[in-house]
């Protein structure tokens, strides 16, 4: 196995995603204070409509060229782009609401790209048998750099008075004062990242393990290929499809209704939604560590239902839900539920869909789930959504659309491949 690539490229994913992360979480806060959340939205419409035409495109490259080159690309552009929008902040004293949005909307185009990449790329250099492993590692890596963001975003949005910082509601001392952090600032530490993650890569040499034949046309002609191949494989599309809901309701959670449930409706400060992705990231770690033995005993297609029906459940409690002790434990749920889903869908395609489609194939299920969260930012960036605590009902709204997807799925079950992941 390549083993010293898939270290290296980790470790680059990992400093990076940290800074990333801390962007990611200041952003849709900044916006917060800002009182400013329905402009997000449409910021976030914006970031989803580009993206219907990004992720068919950015779907062909991944399966087309040569994923190393594809990540230095990558990584040297949009590193460019931030770091001089940051350094345009700090020599303006600061970043317009315009600018901010645009730095979420670039970086949201990359995630778009560099992880159906990351995925393609771990499958194209790991053996069938540790699929599994890869999978709960990969989990595992990107929750401890969430952590680690949700901790910085904390330190960095609300600073350290008195040398103090509160990580879920307990005073901890770290030895100095740090004033809080301006945007444009952590965008800058965002940015430079790039530069580190890019060095790292080059560094990358492996040999594939998957056998990749050149397809001859445009882009168009590569993607009539992609969806060719799932229309004769209807299963694995039901599955890709109905797999992806929960994932998409914890992006809508995470980037957007999360920031106005903890300021509206628990009325608390910034600390507690950045505590809230540590708490989500500890669930997922712990899914990340134990899911291999899991996936011994139950179906990849069974555990996706059972966590969807959960999730379902959690975002209809938090509807009703006024502890922050309480959001924190259902914000653990739901990092145990995603990455549960997320380990077990990966790990389904990376079994079933050929390394030659793999990146069309996701941009597909990408698409479907596009339209879904375009259709549902027009619907919670009604003024109604903001006015007191409404946006209760937009979780609710979630919960009743993950219990009709579990049940879909559970009718659907027979179809799957439901066979145990080896040993």
């Amino acid at each position: 196995m390549n083993t010293k690539a898939i270290i290296l490229l980790f470790i680059a994913n990992a400093i990076s995603g940290i800074a990333q992360g801390m962007s990611m979480i200041a952003i849709p806060w900044y916006f917060a204070q800002m009182d400013s959340l329905r402009y997000f939205g449409i910021v976030y419409i914006i970031t989803n409509v580009l993206s219907m035409f990004w992720v068919p495109w950015s779907g062909t490259v991944v399966d087309k060229y040569d994923r190393k080159k594809i990540f230095q690309v990558l990584t040297a552009t949009v590193g460019v782009i931030i770091l001089s929008f940051a350094l345009f902040g700090i020599w303006n004293d600061g970043l317009s609401m315009i600018l901010v949005g645009s730095i979420f909307v670039i970086t949201f185009l990359n995630y778009n790209m560099h992880y159906p990449c990351l995925y393609a790329f771990v499958q194209e250099i790991t053996p069938p048998e540790n699929y599994a492993k890869m999978t709960s590692l990969l989990e595992v890596i990107g929750q401890i750099t969430t952590i680690s963001a949700g901790a910085g975003a904390t330190l960095l949005l609300e600073g350290a008075v008195n040398g103090r910082m509160d990580i879920f509601g307990i005073g901890i001392n770290i030895g100095f004062d740090l004033e809080p952090w301006k945007i444009q600032e952590i965008i800058l530490l965002d940015g430079l990242t790039y530069f580190i993650a890019f060095t790292i890569i080059s560094f990358i040499t492996y040999t594939p393990l998957r056998k990749r034949t050149a397809e001859l046309g445009g882009v168009i002609t590569r993607i009539k290929t992609g969806l060719r191949y799932l229309n004769g494989e209807r299963s694995i599309l039901w599955f890709g499809i109905l797999s992806f809901m929960v994932f998409t309701m914890v992006l809508m959670e995470t980037f957007y209704m999360g920031a106005n449930y903890v300021r509206n409706h628990l009325q608390e400060s910034g600390d507690v939604y950045a505590n809230a992705k540590m708490a989500y990231s500890m669930g997922a770690i712990f899914v990340g560590v134990t899911i291999a033995y899991i996936m011994r005993k139950i179906s990849l297609p069974a555990m996706v239902i059972g966590l969807t029906f959960i999730i379902s459940g959690v975002y209809l409690y938090l509807s009703v839900n006024r502890s922050v002790f309480l959001f924190f434990v259902m914000m653990l749920l739901v990092g145990i539920c995603n990455a549960g889903c997320r380990i077990s869908r990966i790990t389904y395609l990376f079994r079933n869909v050929p390394n030659q489609f793999f990146g069309r194939a996701g941009s597909v299920f990408f698409q479907a789930h596009i339209l879904l969260r375009i259709v549902l930012l027009g619907v919670f960036t009604i003024p109604f959504f903001h006015l007191s605590n409404n946006i209760i009902y937009g979780y609710r709204i979630m919960g009743v659309i993950l219990l009709v997807t579990a049940i879909v799925m559970l009718s659907l079950y027979r179809r799957f491949d439901t066979s145990l992941t080896p040993k």
